[in-house]
């Protein structure tokens, strides 16, 4: 939500990136990828990178530290993609056109040099909402295998409810801030009852994959991220969760300690990482 502060570009890796942009037919409409591919002659696991923006914005160019900081630490293709935005698209649009994404790189796992076994996804904001809508629908479906998943800063509740005292917290977003992107993204009050538009009320987490939980002490999405995160323990998900100290929700995608420990989980956890 809003534009993430780029404070410092995270200290690069020696891997060398191919960055290239693709088009693919998303679920309303055509949406466009950017690829991260190392250069390192082997396989190589892969994931999905989805920005943030409260549903209503962002862009790949704005997803670009994240994206590349991670598939160089990896080492990993990382795919980034760009969803489509409400309230022109609104739910489910976001999430199936991460799972189309996820479709199409699993099909291209070939021409990319991607090792079997199963993709990862993470993303910030918004984008840690389509990534949990992701995992549901991968796993419910069957057709795409979701191996490790990490969220930063998600959005997870549509009700408000949790969301943390914005003054409090020193927080940079507030339940008022979220109000209307989750309007424009959600706009039919039954919609926000769907386990993949409202995952932090779900009964169904089993089967989930392993995730990590990244949040920001001047949070206030910090309160319901953790609980997400004590649910999916609860529910036998293997999950870690790393809160970093006086670090604001918009600073979480660019800051280089957060994008390393993602990148320690997907090497961890994704097949053909190198740990």
């Amino acid at each position: 939500m809003g534009r993430p502060s780029r404070p410092s570009k995270p200290q690069r890796t020696a891997c060398p990136l191919a960055v290239d942009d693709r088009t693919i037919a998303g679920h309303a409409q055509d949406i466009r990828l950017r690829l991260y591919r190392p250069l390192i002659g082997l396989t190589v696991p892969a994931l999905l990178y989805l920005h943030g923006g409260g549903f209503t914005s962002g862009s790949l160019e704005e997803a670009d530290t994240a994206a590349a900081a991670i598939a160089e630490a990896v080492p990993a293709v990382v795919v980034s993609v760009g969803y489509s935005l409400a309230p022109a698209h609104r739910f489910p649009t976001a999430a199936h056109d991460a799972h189309r994404a996820a479709l199409w790189t699993a099909a291209a796992a070939r021409e990319l040099n991607i090792a079997k076994g199963g993709l990862g996804v993470a993303g910030h904001d918004s984008g840690g909402h389509v990534a949990a809508s992701l995992t549901f629908l991968a796993r419910d479906q069957g057709d795409v295998t979701i191996a490790a998943q990490a969220l930063l800063g998600p959005m997870l509740d549509p009700s408000l409810t949790r969301v943390g005292d914005a003054k409090v917290m020193g927080s940079d977003v507030s339940a008022a801030t979220c109000a209307p992107c989750y309007r424009a993204y959600l706009p039919e009050a039954s919609q926000r009852l769907h386990p993949y538009a409202a995952p932090l009320d779900s009964r169904r987490l089993a089967g989930l994959p392993p995730a990590l939980i990244v949040t920001a002490q001047n949070d206030a999405l910090r309160i319901e991220a953790e609980h997400y995160a004590a649910s999916l323990i609860e529910a036998g998900v293997p999950t870690e969760v790393t809160r970093f100290p006086a670090l604001s929700h918009a600073a979480l995608p660019g800051h280089c300690p957060a994008l390393l420990a993602v990148a320690d989980f997907f090497r961890r956890r994704l097949p053909g990482a190198t740990a």
